[in-house]
């Protein structure tokens, strides 16, 4: 969790497994020059610094409003572009009853969605809510990005 990976090389697949309340977000190059994926767990890092979350600075992924930079300087270090860039947006489910009011699933869909759209990068799938558990991947080779919620079929969504 909170971690990011970029990659260009073809018999790579990126992972995340067990995407609850957590976004799982793919970007794709459609020229192939790279592909990428962060499991984002919050929807921001409210200013904290590395004195002050450790663990966010060495992750990455952890936040939404930090994840997305991350990740599209990622791609961008292999050749890739937002405006070359798809995204697909897995996970934010509602893990607790809505009645706690910890909504955190689809607050970091909104999130994650809104720094997308800052940097211009669409998205053109999404798996999404729901209550029950999700793994993404992303087969670098092709760009193919796929999901499996729990106890069902793996499905193709790019």
């Amino acid at each position: 969790m909170g971690e990011l990976a970029v990659s260009r090389a073809p018999g790579e697949v990126l992972t995340s497994v067990g995407l609850g309340s957590c976004i799982g977000l793919a970007l794709v190059c459609r020229r192939g020059r790279a592909c990428g994926l962060a499991h984002v767990m919050l929807p921001e890092s409210a200013g904290r610094d590395a004195h002050d979350d450790p663990v966010g600075a060495a992750r990455p992924g952890k936040y939404a409003d930090r994840a997305v930079p991350a990740l599209l300087a990622g791609v961008g270090l292999l050749g890739a572009r937002p405006t070359t860039l798809d995204a697909v947006v897995v996970g934010g489910a509602q893990m607790f009853p809505r009645s706690t009011g910890m909504e955190i699933g689809s607050r970091n869909e909104a999130a994650v969605r809104a720094q997308l759209a800052r940097a211009g990068v669409r998205v053109i799938a999404a798996a999404t809510a729901g209550g029950l558990g999700r793994t993404i991947r992303v087969h670098v080779a092709d760009g193919t990005v796929t999901v499996r919620e729990a106890g069902a079929q793996e499905v193709t969504l790019r």
